[in-house]
């Protein structure tokens, strides 16, 4: 009875923890299939959850904290885009160098306005009727706050818009072979302008996940590499909505035995090293990675820039 209860508690935690990874790791994907790499997605979600938090902090409204964020993700993401697009700089060093941006201002900004951490309400759970009375179900799915609900929403939204519409075509036509497309007549920079700013606005949603629907509180990188972890996830998932959603809840499952690690060692009478604990996700994360880049090609024109007239 004991081990099935931590079972269900476990499951819970997971879906719970793989809201942040799925926001920013769908945004990603977007911006990866049109041939941008942005590395600054932790500092994009430092900056989002800290745009969220402070908005709640001094409102009290939830959704003015979720506007706040989705502004301030899209507008790093309209900046990764210029430096990526525009001026054509090298995606991985401006990509840290944006993660290195949102770590320093969103401490500053954090320092000089509620300088202690402070817990707020955040996004209540929702009871679902009927549902979340289920035995065991109930409480693995249907008894999650609203943001839960969203990004396991946006997947299938994702892969839609990726795969069925035009708007897809033209993104993955732009990834894989931008000088066919703009012999078409599609705007490479457009596109990926739009899909990097989606990105972008993604992880700020990723951001606010953490600080107004999961910790309800925000203080010196709240993410701790978490946008990082996102990134690879899109690698992992191939660049597919469905397969990153996988990648993100098996992170999140190892992170939530992790973090049950004492619950685990006394139903189960064994003993488990804090250390290994600790690692374990991201052990986890280097060896799927490992396999996964065995069997996948990413999009041919990720990392490079375009210009028109190239050859």
């Amino acid at each position: 009875m004991i081990t099935d209860i931590l079972k269900a508690s476990v499951a819970a935690s997971a879906i719970r923890l793989a809201t942040p990874y799925i926001f920013a790791s769908l945004g990603e994907t977007f911006g990866q299939r049109s041939g941008v790499l942005n590395l600054g997605v932790d500092g994009i979600m430092l900056m989002g959850a800290f745009a969220a938090y402070y908005a709640v902090f001094e409102t009290g409204n939830l959704f003015l904290g979720l506007l706040a964020a989705l502004i301030v993700g899209m507008l790093m993401g309209l900046a990764m885009a210029f430096i990526s697009v525009t001026l054509q700089a090298e995606q991985g060093i401006s990509g840290i160098g944006l993660y290195l941006f949102g770590l320093g201002l969103s401490e500053l900004l954090f320092q000089k306005t509620v300088v202690t951490p402070t817990p707020i309400d955040g996004f209540p759970r929702i009871n679902l009727p009927i549902l979340t009375d289920l035995p065991v179900l109930g409480e693995i799915f249907f008894h999650h706050n609203l943001l839960v609900y969203v990004a396991f929403a946006l997947v299938p939204i994702s892969a839609f818009v990726l795969n069925r519409t035009t708007f897809g075509l033209q993104i993955r036509a732009v990834g894989q072979n931008p000088e066919a497309a703009d012999a078409m007549g599609i705007s490479v920079a457009r596109v990926r302008y739009m899909t990097v700013t989606l990105g972008g606005g993604f992880a700020g949603l990723a951001g606010a996940s953490l600080s107004i629907a999961l910790l309800n509180i925000f203080q010196s990188n709240l993410t701790s590499g978490q946008g990082f972890i996102a990134v690879a996830l899109v690698y992992f998932g191939a660049w597919r909505p469905y397969w990153v959603m996988g990648g993100a809840l098996l992170f999140s499952t190892v992170n939530a035995l992790q973090l049950q690690v004492k619950t685990i060692e006394n139903a189960l009478g064994i003993n488990v090293p804090s250390e290994f604990a600790v690692m374990a996700p991201y052990v986890v994360t280097i060896i799927t990675l490992i396999f996964a880049s065995k069997r996948v090609e990413q999009p041919t024109a990720l990392t490079k820039p375009f210009e028109r007239g190239e050859s």
